[in-house]
């Protein structure tokens, strides 16, 4: 029996989108630190996280922000794990897994397939070409990571296609942010809970 899909629900904001993910069963669910709509500090990220319980991976998501911002971030935020969106090299990882985080590397589909594990990551998560568009795009046919990594589909993922996605691509897990929103940066209670009872329903 296959281990189920992981499923991370990220740019949450407020008590009721923590609430409501933990409560569908997320594995994972992310704040947001860089320039977005969703953008949170570290604040208010360390007084969702309490809200959190163990089993679920707190996770920061940065973009091309200095290493000792970072670190300061996620220290203060008391968030589990950092995602890196940008052109971080081999050095910064380590120095972030030196720091105790769980790390997960974030990278557009390509014409190469990236691995798992190439910068010292704990997690891969592939993204649409263009990355944070929100906008679904063709999976099938796209070069995916090896059987039995730990890597995450993102981009464009909604309620309505995260089954089709997961069963084409056979990712170990997937990744969602615009497609539960009602509106850019708000978050919907019931699509949070419509993605996850979707995205596992083949399981």
């Amino acid at each position: 029996m296959s281990d189920p899909l992981f499923v991370k629900i990220c740019g949450l904001r407020t008590e009721r989108d923590v609430d409501t993910a933990v409560e569908a069963g997320a594995d994972a669910i992310g704040f947001v630190f860089s320039d977005s709509p969703r953008r949170v500090d570290a604040a208010t990220a360390a007084r969702l996280c309490d809200r959190v319980p163990e089993h679920v991976l707190t996770v920061g998501v940065f973009r091309a922000e200095p290493l000792a911002e970072v670190r300061s971030l996620a220290a203060e935020a008391g968030i589990r794990a950092v995602q890196l969106h940008g052109p971080e090299d081999r050095g910064y990882y380590d120095d972030l897994a030196a720091g105790g985080w769980t790390l997960i590397r974030a990278t557009a589909f390509g014409d190469r397939v990236p691995r798992c594990g190439e910068m010292g990551e704990d997690m891969l998560l592939l993204d649409a070409p263009v990355p944070g568009s929100g906008l679904a795009w063709d999976w099938s046919g796209k070069p995916s990571a090896a059987p039995g990594e730990k890597w995450l589909l993102a981009g464009g993922l909604s309620p309505g296609n995260v089954r089709d996605a997961v069963d084409t691509t056979r990712p170990w897990g997937v990744d969602v942010s615009s497609g539960v929103e009602q509106t850019r940066g708000v978050k919907d209670p019931a699509l949070i809970t419509a993605f996850v009872k979707a995205a596992r329903a083949g399981a």
